[in-house]
């Protein structure tokens, strides 16, 4: 028996042994685990499940165990998630620091900064906020102008962020700055943690289609943030964005496990609503189509996300692959929606009120998921960068 069958079954075991049964059925918005000073746990079973993934360091499986994370190699960690996957297991933590943050540290923190924050995001300590965006600058994210004065040990922050994911509950946030207003856009940009306890730091919740506000402005009035606080180099800072959007535009590629799995397959909602021909197929033969078109796209992604991973573990990557991710699993996933809403019919107009809290989940994600092919950069900003980038097309 190799290692990797060795530890296939010991994770497995332990799986089966820690993982409380109600922690494997697909996740819901309402009871999922978010990490920072004021989260909650939905049930005592969701506590526990937690405690154990944290005290494995398995909510961070490929991070240093010095830092509190698993220590397991990429391979270790593919079998980690299929084994979860096979139990059904719900995601034992959320966070951006986990997602985003937490990477981007590993690899161009501090030590001081690495001992200081990855630990708090693997124990979920501590829930963080994306500041990119300024409202005149989201997918032209390098016209910021949010700007810190440089005053020797500390920076003064002024500005405002736009689309601040749940900043109204975050313990830190972090930010693109601008810090030399005459250098060329991407060359004056640094990256600062601040603490939303900060003097100064303000937001305000922004109402979404959905009816939720999980999106907020969030203001800065001169806030003193601590130059230890800088990550990466003064003026350096859109490097350290483009390792942070690798992770956001994959966790945009992933949204619908993330977030919140509607346990209802499009060919079984479409015969439970529709009429059917004699042989048991949805009448509608064009529908039949474009439900078959969006399971064959879902499983290339499938296929794409496998090639991926199998590329980076042999080294032999093509960097054009990636790019690919973040479009085509928003644009599919958006798909989904529509063919849903359409087979609902009427059904589908309403959010709230109706008898079936399923229909109302998958109105609410077609209203929520509207977002994902803006977040983490436009589908038209991500084309260009793959035409770029990835096809070697000129501007």
């Amino acid at each position: 028996m190799s290692d990797m069958d060795s530890f296939r079954l010991e994770t497995r075991a332990w799986l089966e042994a820690h993982c409380p049964v109600s922690q494997r059925q697909p996740i819901v918005r309402e009871e999922q685990i978010w990490a920072g000073s004021r989260s909650t746990f939905p049930s005592e079973d969701a506590r526990q499940w937690f405690e154990a993934m944290r005290d494995r360091g398995w909510t961070a499986p490929t991070w240093p165990t010095e830092l509190g994370g698993g220590g397991l190699s990429s391979e270790e960690a593919r079998i980690l998630e299929q084994e979860m996957a096979r139990l059904q297991c719900r995601p034992p933590l959320y966070d951006m620091g986990l997602w985003m943050l937490g990477p981007a540290l590993l690899t161009y923190g501090t030590p001081g900064q690495k001992a200081l924050h990855i630990p708090r995001i693997v124990r979920g300590e501590v829930r963080w906020a994306q500041g990119y965006s300024d409202p005149g600058a989201g997918s032209d994210l390098a016209s910021l102008s949010t700007r810190a004065i440089d005053q020797g040990d500390h920076f003064v922050v002024s500005g405002t962020k736009i689309w601040t994911t749940r900043a109204d509950v975050a313990d830190w946030i972090f930010c693109l700055v601008r810090t030399d207003p005459d250098a060329s856009k991407r060359e004056g940009i640094s990256f600062l943690l601040i603490d939303m306890a900060s003097e100064g730091v303000s937001t305000r919740p922004i109402p979404l289609i959905s009816g939720e506000s999980e999106f907020c402005q969030t203001f800065f009035d001169e806030v003193q943030v601590p130059r230890d606080n800088l990550v990466g180099e003064l003026n350096g800072g859109w490097e350290v964005a483009k390792e942070l959007l690798k992770h956001e535009r994959k966790l945009m590629a992933t949204m619908e496990v993330i977030t919140e799995k509607v346990d209802v397959g499009l060919v079984d909602l479409a015969k439970s609503r529709l009429e059917l021909s004699d042989a048991g197929e949805i009448a509608d033969g064009d529908l039949r189509s474009r439900i078959a078109t969006h399971l064959m796209h879902a499983d290339a992604l499938h296929h794409l996300n496998e090639t991926i991973y199998r590329g980076m573990k042999a080294g032999q990557l093509d960097p054009a692959l990636p790019l690919t991710l973040k479009y085509i699993g928003t644009t599919e996933q958006q798909r989904k929606d529509e063919l849903m809403l359409e087979i609902l019919g009427t059904d589908g107009l309403a959010m709230t009120g109706t008898d079936s809290v399923e229909q109302e989940r998958m109105v609410r994600n077609w209203a929520y998921n509207k977002a994902h092919t803006i977040a983490g950069g436009t589908s038209e900003i991500q084309l260009n960068i793959i035409a770029r980038r990835g096809l070697g097309l000129p501007e």
